[in-house]
């Protein structure tokens, strides 16, 4: 089977085809006099470019079952209205399956002749998309699953998608934070929170002291490695937003692996907008919060899932 790669699957399928903005001096400067009274984010592409438009995307959830594999995907109807979301958001599936199925056909080949997989462990793909915030300005869906394809345990899938409905564009961490100064104040409130999470579980669990040592030392290398100071570190992040749909702060998730051993499941951080803000690039500065709110919503916690 070839190498996982989900994300490299999504990026071939999007359109991204454009039309040059076609603005007079006197245009961008009556632009300029009323950005105040604009959305955080102009209509037009982050690039200055308009999107070409993209036909609509029917997400149908998908329910197989055969003697060699079992496929369940399910889709939020909401995406529909975004059809370049709903495009990355199948694009993303469609990988996921792809990858199942040349594993499912890699062991049908490695079979002996005359022999099948009958009483072999089913093969499996389950993904689920969830809509996290959806507002004029911002929205925002996870991707949550499994694929198992051999092995003591499957293989997790998650991402985070993003999306500026007005640009008709999906945001990305290295968009958002531009600088290394902005990753390095995140990276440490993140590691702060981790490490503290770590302890309190180490002193919460009956070990004895050289198991509590090796658990303590060998997931804080992990936490170190995960959250190094990079925007490819924190990629799946997820808004929290107020009743008025300002962001408060945002969720960054890490996979299993990224920042634990694999039974710790996936992990989250929350950093506030307090945080955040001075540090966002300054298109997006107005989508976030002056200060902090109480009252937020998003997607349901991933802390300490494992699938």
């Amino acid at each position: 089977m070839k190498q996982w790669n989900l994300k490299s699957a999504c990026i071939a399928m999007v359109l991204v085809a454009g039309v040059a903005c076609d603005r007079t001096a006197g245009q961008d400067a009556a632009d300029t006099n009323a950005g105040s009274e604009r959305s955080a984010v102009p209509a037009d592409g982050q690039d200055g470019t308009t999107p070409a438009p993209v036909e609509p995307v029917e997400l149908e959830d998908v329910s197989e079952a055969t003697a060699d594999y079992i496929i369940g995907i399910t889709y939020p109807q909401s995406a529909t209205k975004y059809p370049r979301l709903a495009a990355e958001l199948k694009a993303y599936a469609e990988g996921a399956r792809t990858d199942l199925m040349e594993a499912v056909e890699a062991r049908k080949q490695g079979e002996p002749a005359g022999e099948g997989s009958e009483g072999a462990t089913l093969y499996d793909l389950s993904l689920t998309f969830t809509e996290l915030v959806d507002t004029p300005e911002l929205a925002a869906y996870a991707a949550d699953g499994s694929m198992y394809t051999g092995g003591a345990h499957g293989m997790p899938l998650m991402e985070r998608f993003v999306w500026l409905p007005q640009a008709q564009q999906r945001l990305t961490a290295q968009e958002l934070v531009p600088t290394d100064a902005g990753w390095k104040a995140i990276s440490e409130h993140a590691r702060e929170q981790l490490h503290t999470a770590l302890s309190q579980r180490a002193d919460a669990d009956a070990m004895s002291p050289a198991e509590r040592s090796d658990l303590v030392r060998n997931t804080s290398r992990m936490i170190e490695a995960g959250t190094a100071p990079k925007a490819e570190n924190f990629s799946e992040f997820e808004p929290l937003v107020d009743d008025a749909g300002r962001v408060t702060g945002l969720r960054f998730v890490f996979a299993p692996y990224q920042a634990g051993p694999y039974s710790d499941g996936t992990r989250s951080v929350e950093i506030p907008s307090d945080v955040l803000r001075p540090n966002v690039a300054p298109r997006f500065r107005d989508l976030f919060s002056a200060a902090p709110a109480t009252d937020r919503t998003a997607g349901a916690p991933t802390e300490g899932t494992t699938p």
